[in-house]
């Protein structure tokens, strides 16, 4: 089937107004380039294509001509032309390919795409031109990121200026600036000095002053032979433009950097390349790994081209290494053996390293106070009878928020109501990330569980599990609640999804104080001989169920933190906040830096 498709490249003014010949010549050629199989870019197939341009007429010494070219796919170097003298007012060209083996939509669909990228800055300069595809206007809007325009004014000199961000880059044409006269004609174009920075920052900046009519763009800014009639690169105005145009675009860049590098690292955590990091300590270093790799991507970005994934993973792991020594500034040695650092830079980076150290420390002790506040919170709960704090609504409400009081990197599974079905299910999806209903088979599968967390450590495969069940302080531990937590582990023990060879549990019961029987004293006394307090059962060290008083939870805390209490000297009866009552407790414990993970959700 024969297709056939047109385009239009035509002038709006006069004759006398038209384009340079060699400029109207090269932009023809690169569409023939293009639509013949030329071109890198696409690859089209069909033949035979026979492409004609029907031209409006174009100016020459010896008057108006206007004609036809005919190019066949078969030989692009033989061509038909006819030309004749014309008395036409407008000049243009129209462009038709025929006899296409490919569907019309898709050729017009990557005809549009290209030509928007191929003429998109040239129209911006010339408004007096424009381009037709079938009779509709081309509409290039969807390249535009950004559009700005101002003025500038030095020495009596007026440059109007026109910014354009392009969402990606153009065919072949890099960032310019383009150098205009007061009526819009182009005299000089050249690179501005945010190109080829490897940051996908593609612009264009348009300066239009009769400032540019007699310019001699010849002589460079260190020349003393200015032309009597003609100013130059080395005049004050000039330089006058650039330094601030140079200073716009670093200021419109910044933000798109900022922008970018945000994804950037998103994309590195999608990808794996920087490491997870579970627990409230490695959480501050995470951030601030991250931080870093922005800061650095908005001083340098060219360092973060062309790597693969490999290349990606190493140098995000030795970065994270350097923040970890005491040798960050080697970072600088680093990238500088990568690509040259102007002194600017180098202060930028400087800044951001000791930033990102100085948030890290802050970050720390304002974790290590909250942790202090939730520890005094609970402890207010637990010993202050006034508060009337009850089980479920106050002490398990926080310790649902702050299991990390019973080790770092848990991930809450479950808390107070979900039974044990709903456990298991969320459970696989943790650990596997299936996600399926799940039927047990036990006289004891509807009771709940006051806390269920676990941890994965990745290096060894290993899952930690941890089953906590917390008692009111005024309610005396016995026979009674150690037999509740044994009905828990026996549902567990039950199931083979939670009793993998790399699985452990761990059973807390946690309560004030034990009653008169003495039955927790002489569990505690049997199993004294594994070496560890408060163990009550032990089933090969995989299975461990301890019972302990919250005096015992008190002061283990007192232990883990007492190193960094020392050296951080913290003004802790600053920290310790009175409250009215248990509500505002139990409220206050929610907002605060050391909150654990919430609980599990099984996507539906």
């Amino acid at each position: 089937m024969e297709l056939e498709l047109t385009l239009k490249i035509w002038h709006t003014s006069l004759i006398t107004s038209m384009i340079p010949k060699s400029q109207f010549k090269f932009n023809h050629q690169s569409i023939l380039q293009f639509y013949t199989g030329k071109t890198e870019l696409v690859d089209l197939h069909f033949s035979p294509l026979q492409t004609m341009l029907n031209g409006l007429p174009f100016m020459k010494k010896k008057g108006v001509k206007g004609g036809t070219i005919s190019i066949s796919a078969e030989n692009l170097k033989v061509y038909d032309n006819n030309f004749v003298n014309t008395d036409s007012k407008f000049t243009g060209t129209t462009v038709y390919f025929t006899n296409l083996l490919i569907g019309l939509d898709t050729f017009e669909q990557e005809l549009t795409n290209y030509i928007k990228k191929e003429f998109c800055w040239f129209l911006e300069l010339n408004k007096k031109y424009s381009i037709l595809i079938n009779g509709i206007p081309l509409d290039y809007s969807d390249l535009v990121a950004d559009r700005d325009f101002f003025e500038l004014e030095n020495s009596n000199s007026f440059f109007k200026i026109k910014y354009v961000q392009w969402t990606e880059s153009l065919n072949k044409e890099h960032s310019k600036f383009y150098f205009q006269d007061s009526n819009g004609k182009e005299i000089y174009k050249n690179f501005t000095t945010l190109n080829k920075k490897g940051d996908y920052y593609y612009h264009s900046i348009y300066i239009e002053s009769d400032f540019f009519s007699h310019f001699d763009f010849t002589k460079n800014e260190e020349s003393n032979q200015i032309s009597l009639f003609a100013k130059a690169k080395s005049s004050v105005e000039y330089k006058y433009l650039i330094n601030k145009l140079n200073e716009y675009l670093k200021t419109k860049r910044k933000p798109y950097l900022r922008a970018y590098a945000e994804r950037l690292v998103m994309d590195y955590e999608l990808d794996g390349i920087i490491p997870t990091y579970n627990n409230s300590w490695e959480q501050i270093r995470s951030k601030e790994l991250k931080d870093t790799i922005i800061g650095l991507y908005e001083v340098q970005p060219k360092i973060f081209s062309n790597l693969n994934l490999e290349q990606k993973k190493i140098f995000v792991q030795f970065i994270d290494l350097l923040l970890d020594s005491n040798e960050r500034e080697n970072i600088f040695k680093i990238i500088e053996g990568v690509t040259k650092l102007e002194p600017e830079e180098r202060e930028d980076l400087s800044n951001i390293l000791h930033k990102t150290s100085l948030n890290r420390v802050i970050n720390t002790i304002k974790l290590i106070e909250d942790r202090y506040k939730t520890y005094y919170q609970l402890k207010e709960l637990v010993f202050n009878e006034k508060l009337g704090a009850k089980e479920i609504p106050h002490l398990q409400d926080l310790i649902e928020n702050h299991y990390w009081l019973f080790g770092e990197e848990y991930h809450l599974v479950t808390a107070a109501e979900p039974k044990f079905e709903e456990a298991l299910k969320r459970y696989i999806y943790k650990t596997s990330g299936e996600i399926k209903d799940q039927k047990i088979d036990h006289i004891d599968k509807n009771r709940e569980m006051d806390i269920f967390a676990c941890r994965q450590h990745k290096k060894d495969a290993k899952i930690e599990n941890i089953v906590l069940e917390l008692k009111h302080p005024k309610i005396q531990l016995g026979e009674k609640e150690y037999s509740q937590v044994m009905k828990y582990l026996s549902v567990i023990s039950s199931r083979q999804e939670f009793n993998a060879p790399n699985m452990s549990w761990k059973f807390y019961l946690i309560g004030n104080k034990f009653n008169t029987s003495q039955f927790i004293e002489r569990q505690i006394k049997t199993n004294k001989n594994h070496g560890e307090e408060s163990l009550v059962y032990n089933d090969d060290g995989r299975i461990k169920v301890y019972i302990k008083t919250w005096s015992e939870i008190f002061t283990e805390f007192e232990l883990r933190h007492n190193f960094l209490d020392e050296k951080l000297k913290l003004e802790r009866e600053k920290l310790y906040e009175l409250s009215k009552d248990a509500d505002e407790i139990v409220e206050k414990s929610k907002n605060n830096t050391a909150i654990s993970k919430p609980e599990i959700v099984v996507p539906k």
